[in-house]
């Protein structure tokens, strides 16, 4: 857990009139992500392939996930799975170079504190176990009865045990 000193101070900026910065551009808590992906498309102009890095941003869904306990911003870029590993390893190396050229801009502050952020570029599909458009077999538990079904078949002792 964090000391209570920034959580106090991250829940008083969340319900106050008070900006988030993100990558040095003020922006409300809900357009973290927008802003984020708007800002690095506009770094990366500074550097050599910025014209491939905007077209794979642009076919991206860019979220932003904050993880309380570890006071954590996470920038989840969700790729097509189109995308090459060389596509993503594109994206990862232009971001880490945003990053170290720009180290007195941090991803995220509020009220000037520094927030731990980090990226995850991913194109895995995680399953819907609910709602209007769950993946097959996985609402109903069927994905779990192969596991359950080794639990109660007979096999060899554990010798540990005995």
């Amino acid at each position: 857990m964090g000391n209570g000193t920034n959580q106090n101070r991250l829940f008083q900026t969340c319900h106050s009139a008070c900006m988030w910065k993100v990558l040095g551009k003020e922006a409300m808590y809900i357009e973290i992500a927008s802003v984020w992906t708007e800002r690095i498309i506009e770094l990366s102009k500074e550097y050599e392939g910025d014209e491939e890095f905007k077209k794979l941003m642009d076919g991206s869904e860019v979220k932003h996930l904050f993880n309380g306990s570890t006071e954590t911003h996470n920038m989840m870029i969700e790729v097509p799975k189109e995308y090459t590993p060389d596509d993503i390893q594109m994206m990862a190396d232009m971001i880490l170079s945003i990053a170290k050229d720009n180290i007195d801009t941090p991803f995220i502050t509020v009220d000037n504190n520094y927030q731990k952020c980090q990226v995850i570029i991913t194109n895995e599909d995680e399953p819907e176990l609910l709602g209007m458009n769950r993946t097959e077999g996985y609402g109903s538990g069927k994905i779990f009865l192969p596991i359950l079904d080794s639990l109660t078949r007979p096999g060899r002792p554990n010798e540990s045990m005995m």
